[in-house]
């Protein structure tokens, strides 16, 4: 299996901070992010539509672009798409682990909607929080890699 790099990327980030960055690789992310889950988006979305303001100022992070999203499966073709388009990468975390990545978050801070609990839209801090490169700003899918990769292994 070829050997992939381990990357130290530290938020805010600039428009070049994730061009060295390729499918496969591991990244040790520190600084904020913003986590919003499927009742935030779906909120965020009628707060839009009814002409309300969301709950925090997004400009400043769109300003600087959006250069990493995170989750835990495969995306859409258009997602993949816009991420190579604007220079972002896509990194997943360990689904299903929350008591062993909790340990990299520092601080957290509820922005909006504590009436969702778990998915209130969240601001975490971490420290060297781990993240594989799912999708690159180049077009590399690991998902897609992954796949041919496992087709070539012979179980028995």
């Amino acid at each position: 299996m070829e050997e992939r790099n381990e990357i130290l990327l530290q938020a805010p980030l600039h428009g070049d901070d994730v061009l060295p960055l390729w499918a496969g690789d591991r990244v040790l992310f520190s600084g904020d992010m913003y986590v919003a889950r499927d009742a935030t988006h779906r909120r965020m979305m009628d707060d839009l539509e009814s002409g309300k303001d969301l709950p925090f100022e997004v400009s400043n992070v769109l300003k600087r672009g959006l250069r990493v999203t995170i989750g835990k499966g495969e995306r859409s073709k258009r997602v993949k798409n816009l991420l190579e388009k604007y220079s972002s990468i896509y990194g997943i975390a360990c689904g299903g682990a929350a008591a062993y990545i909790s340990q990299f978050v520092t601080r957290c801070q509820v922005l909006a909607y504590p009436e969702l609990g778990t998915q209130a839209l969240l601001r975490l801090f971490v420290q060297d929080f781990p993240l594989v490169v799912a999708y690159d700003a180049h077009g590399g899918d690991l998902f897609e890699s992954g796949k041919i990769r496992y087709r070539r292994i012979t179980l028995y």
